[in-house]
């Protein structure tokens, strides 16, 4: 276990396709948290930016670009990139300023404008880049994967479409009530099946969109929150990272086969689950104290997967779970009370920041209409490629 860190601060630049850069979004998202928390600019020791690869080169050192964006005024900084996972990896960062002493308060901002349509590597050619691979030898796009996975289910669990569509209504009933998502409509499960077939089995209303957006955290020692009179902050009680354990014997994106255990015996846990894991040794705590948790639904099927990777049931009962409402408002264990990927879109630095957000304004009980009662502990997972796991434990 490690010490806690407050978070002073949450702020977003409401998702959507703005046509604007994610300079703009990320520095709005920053200048809300900064609001949030009572701060000035000034008053911050260090920042740190969670990388967008497309907005060329300001989007590689995205830490200096929004110090720049908001005011050169001597922060330290520092920039970093995780695919998904850039925004926990940038909460990683800055925690680990604050526990060693370097920085007493860190602004942590991510923010993307993305293309139209599903993400592509960018051109050129790249025989050692296993995401440019998969794209140009097997033309599997990320909807492909996607509708893998979700065959995977069906075959393995018996998982149906009509659970995967249930996974959308839930979601975008909580979207809904969210003024920072980009879709707030309801839909209903005869929508989900009549909408476009885009990846056998899956829909289009089954898979999340592109996004442009933007989300920024203040955060600080616990010793700078009494000072700055904040008695009981919602509190960062651990960041997992982890990357996955050899031999990989179930296909992963980005990868386009699997290693044969023949030589090693797998792990009993797979990589996602080893994400959660670790959240939990660090935080001391179990599944069965989470009030919440805000999961990474890049499509229906892989929502239903992060339920059994989280601990939340046993393996093959995700399903099961959500027909009983238990991850649904007023179920046992709320997923995606913000609405998820599924009402907000990928803008990939950010989403993971985005979803300590959601945490923060629950644990507080700020969350209006979509308020999980009585909320105390929640977990953010995602996974960005190449092996980066990514979950955080905030707790109040």
């Amino acid at each position: 276990m490690t010490a806690d860190v407050a978070v002073l601060g949450v702020g977003m630049h409401p998702w959507g396709k703005w046509g604007r850069s994610f300079v703009e979004y990320g520095t709005a998202a920053a200048r809300a948290a900064l609001a949030d928390a009572g701060l000035q600019w000034r008053d911050i020791g260090s920042i740190v930016g969670a990388d967008t690869v497309r907005g060329g080169y300001p989007g590689h050192v995205a830490g200096a670009t929004f110090a720049k964006a908001l005011g050169w005024q001597g922060a330290r900084v520092a920039s970093v990139y995780a695919a998904c996972a850039s925004g926990a990896q940038a909460v990683a960062a800055a925690r680990a300023q604050i526990l060693a002493g370097l920085a007493d308060v860190v602004l942590v901002v991510g923010a993307d404008a993305a293309p139209k349509g599903f993400f592509r590597p960018a051109g050129g050619d790249r025989p050692d880049d296993p995401d440019w691979l998969r794209f140009r030898l097997l033309g599997a796009t990320n909807p492909t994967y996607f509708g893998l996975y979700a065959r995977r289910r069906m075959a393995v669990f018996g998982d149906t479409p009509e659970d995967f569509a249930l996974v959308k209504v839930k979601n975008a009933a909580l979207g809904a009530l969210n003024p920072y998502a980009r879709y707030r409509k309801r839909v209903t499960p005869e929508e989900v099946a009549a909408s476009q077939l885009v990846a056998d089995p899956l829909r289009l209303l089954d898979i999340c969109a592109t996004s442009d957006g933007g989300a920024a955290l203040v955060l600080s020692s616990l010793e700078f929150a009494r000072r700055h009179g904040v008695a009981r902050p919602v509190r960062i009680r651990a960041v997992s990272t982890v990357t996955p354990r050899y031999p990989n014997t179930v296909l992963d994106l980005p990868d386009i086969a699997t290693d044969s255990a023949a030589a090693v015996e797998p792990s009993p846990e797979p990589f996602r689950a080893s994400i959660a894991r670790a959240a939990y040794e660090e935080a001391g705590i179990g599944p069965e104290e989470l009030s919440l948790a805000e999961v990474y639904d890049l499509s229906t099927a892989l929502e239903l997967q992060w339920y059994e990777d989280l601990g939340l049931c046993a393996e093959g009962e995700a399903a099961k779970l959500l027909r009983e409402g238990s991850t649904a408002p007023g179920g046992r264990i709320p997923v995606n009370a913000s609405g998820g990927l599924a009402s907000f879109g990928e803008a990939v630095p950010a989403q993971a920041i985005a979803q300590v957000c959601e945490l923060t304004w629950q644990l507080r009980e700020a969350a209006g209409d979509r308020q999980v009662a009585h909320a105390r502990v929640g977990i953010t997972a995602n996974q960005g490629l190449f092996g980066h796991g990514s979950s955080v434990i905030a707790v109040r």
